[in-house]
């Protein structure tokens, strides 16, 4: 209290009071007048950063590209005869087998036409048969010398013309009777109907388009385009593993059928087609994903995430990781192979001992002095952290 009170008398002021209290904070807790020397700058704690060592494995080489489903074969099923739809028995959806009665056709002039095509083969007919009987019977007068030769040349030539004739007419009936036919539309496939397009009472015919459209789902194909660089790599009977958006956590497998003898010219792609089975009809026309096609593997590859590799802008691409040595980051080149989607293929560069930075490389420089944890999952950040130095774990 001697001390403190010293110091108010030191400080003379016409509202005394305030200031003798501010006064009171301001040396509180220190003796007497004096204040000691300010404390130094705290230093600041190394970087935490989260390392693992590259993963070996078995790496299949596989070639990745975006498909369509499409059935096998898809048929427009269309009418030959201009008329009338006269029915339809089935609709989108359905089941149809070979051979069965899909549509019915009413012709607008077909009638009248098949009553002709008869009245003429009637007439041939009736002609055949005179042609052929005056032909016998100057044939059998020509030997006694009643008619004369001529004459019954003449009789043989008319009678082969009225045998033209009939033959003629005959196959005219049977043409008119081939498109009386055509107004039956019947399945040529086992398959669905994908498409119903018009309904009964439609004029249809040649020009009219298509009336329905069917499909045989029990095989299914995908159309691989594949790029120049790796055109060599298919071959017929290899299997192609697809994931469909469609089909989330299914993996479905086919085998190359056919290989184009020549690239597109537009895309400069060369079209590998994979069909599928599809005997439950699982998969439907026009499903996307992604195909799969192995066309080598890598025994022992390294492997680390995405996240751990920087740079690969400019020309030439470098590519970069850190790891820790000592506890410091250093910076190390990479030679990078195949991309599998959430992880690099490292050819060179590092080794499977070598403790990558795969979370917090971003904010490092070569040489800084870092503390590596292991074991937390950098998205959920869970697991059981573990700190590192120079290789030897030690709890954290």
């Amino acid at each position: 209290m001697r001390a403190w009170s010293a110091c108010f008398t030191a400080l003379p002021c016409p509202c005394g009071a305030a200031f003798a209290l501010l006064s009171l904070w301001t040396v509180a807790g220190l003796p007497g007048c004096s204040q000691g020397p300010p404390a130094g700058p705290k230093s600041r704690p190394p970087l935490q950063v989260i390392v693992e060592n590259p993963s070996v494995r078995s790496l299949p080489i596989e070639l990745r590209t975006p498909v369509e489903l499409r059935p096998l074969h898809v048929i427009e099923l269309t009418s030959k005869l201009v008329g009338n739809l006269s029915s339809l028995t089935v609709d989108r959806g359905d089941a149809v087998k070979r051979g069965q009665l899909l549509a019915l056709i009413r012709p607008s002039d077909l009638p009248d036409q098949l009553r002709s095509a008869r009245s003429g083969l009637d007439q041939a007919q009736a002609g055949l048969a005179q042609a052929q009987a005056n032909a016998t019977r100057l044939g059998a007068l020509a030997p006694v010398g009643i008619v004369s030769a001529q004459e019954v040349e003449q009789s043989r030539t008319a009678y082969l013309a009225a045998q033209a004739q009939a033959a003629s007419a005959q196959a005219q009936l049977a043409a008119v009777a081939t498109r009386l036919g055509e107004t039956r539309l019947d399945s040529p496939i086992d398959g669905v109907v994908l498409t119903r397009r018009l309904d009964p009472g439609h004029l249809v015919g040649p020009q009219a388009g298509s009336i329905l459209t069917l499909a045989e789902l029990h095989t299914l194909k995908a159309i691989l385009p594949i790029h120049e660089r790796d055109a060599q790599k298919p071959r017929i009977g290899q299997i192609a593993r697809f994931q469909l958006d469609g089909l989330p956590g299914q993996t479905i497998e086919g085998s190359v059928v056919r290989i184009a003898p020549a690239f597109d010219p537009l895309t400069r792609t060369l079209d590998v087609e994979v069909q599928l089975p599809n005997p439950e009809h699982t998969l439907r026309p026009g499903m996307y994903g992604r195909a799969l096609l192995e066309v080598a593997r890598h025994e022992d590859a390294l492997l680390l995430p995405e996240a751990a590799v920087f740079g690969g802008a400019g020309s030439p691409r470098v590519h970069a990781v850190y790891i820790v040595e000592q506890g410091r980051a250093r910076r190390r080149a990479v030679t990078l192979g195949y991309d599998t989607g959430g992880a690099f293929e490292i050819l060179s560069g590092v080794s499977k001992t070598d403790q990558v930075v795969v979370a917090g490389g971003e904010l490092l420089s070569d040489g800084m002095e870092v503390r590596a944890v292991r074991g937390v999952d950098v998205y959920r950040g869970g697991g059981s952290p573990a700190a590192t130095d120079g290789g030897t774990r030690v709890a954290h």
